[in-house]
C-alpha cells in the first residue's frame, strides 16, 4: 500500500484548520448595512431555522467580533451563524457567498 507524501498530508491538514467552517444549518442572506463602529450588520436572509425563525426578515445583529465585517459591504451574498442570548441575536461566523 502506497502512503501519501508528509508534504500532502500537512498541506491538507494546514488547509483544514485555516478553510472558514460554516454549518450545514447555516443561514443564506444578502447584507443591507454594514456599521463596523458599532459591530452591528444588517441582513436579510431566509427562514433561520436554527433561530426558530420560519420566516423571511432583514433583521440588525450584533456580530461577536467586529472582525468578521471586514471585507463585507452592502448587496454581499453570505451565509452565517447566529446564537440567540438575553441582549438578542449575535453572528457568530460570517463568510461571502460564492
Amino acid at each position: 500500500m502506497r502512503m501519501p507524501h508528509p508534504l500532502t498530508t500537512a498541506a491538507a491538514l494546514v488547509l483544514a484548520l485555516v478553510t472558514p467552517v460554516i454549518a450545514a444549518d447555516a443561514i443564506s442572506g444578502d447584507v443591507k448595512k454594514v456599521d463596523e463602529a458599532n459591530a452591528k450588520i444588517t441582513l436579510h436572509h431566509g427562514p433561520a431555522k436554527s433561530l426558530g425563525m420560519d420566516e423571511a426578515m432583514t433583521m440588525v445583529y450584533r456580530v461577536k467580533d467586529a472582525a468578521l465585517l471586514k471585507g463585507l459591504k452592502p448587496g454581499d451574498k453570505v451565509k452565517f451563524e447566529a446564537q440567540e442570548d438575553a441582549s438578542g441575536y449575535t453572528v457568530t461566523k460570517i463568510e461571502k457567498g460564492k
